[in-house]
């Protein structure tokens, strides 16, 4: 499970902001078999892209899928507009925001720092990700 390996890469042993942490844990949970380089992609999306805006969990669950479901472009076909849309919605559902501010004013705390957001996303990644590749 998705959450499992988030588990392994939000420790300190890693050091991974939220967006690392997601992409790092999905490329070792979906073989997605990316290299340095494009793991460092999301170094620049933690802390809400360092504005506290849009949180990380989103821009690199948001990543994963475009890696896993994207054929060329985006473009292609409005699959992966649907899937950002679902996944969107989804956490947005259970937190009421997609802001990183308001986000850790809401659920960080000093001891598990951002892990209730990081976790959520997992599941809701990992349900739409087994819930595609099934069909």
């Amino acid at each position: 499970m998705l959450v499992e390996k988030v588990k392994k890469y939000y420790g300190e042993e890693y050091d991974l902001n939220c967006a690392e942490t997601i992409i790092y844990a999905a490329n070792e949970e979906y073989n997605l078999e990316l290299d340095k380089k494009a793991l460092k992609t999301m170094a620049a999306f933690g802390g809400g892209m360092a504005i506290e805006s849009v949180c990380g969990v989103i821009t690199g669950s948001l990543a994963v899928l475009g890696i896993i479901f994207t054929k060329e472009r985006a473009h292609e076909s409005d699959r992966i507009k649907e899937l950002t849309k679902e996944f969107f919605n989804k956490f947005e559902k259970k937190f009421g925001t997609n802001n990183c501010n308001k986000l850790k004013e809401g659920y960080r705390t000093e001891e598990s720092r951002c892990s209730v957001m990081l976790y959520s996303a997992a599941e809701i990644l990992d349900e739409i990700i087994i819930r595609e590749r099934a069909e």
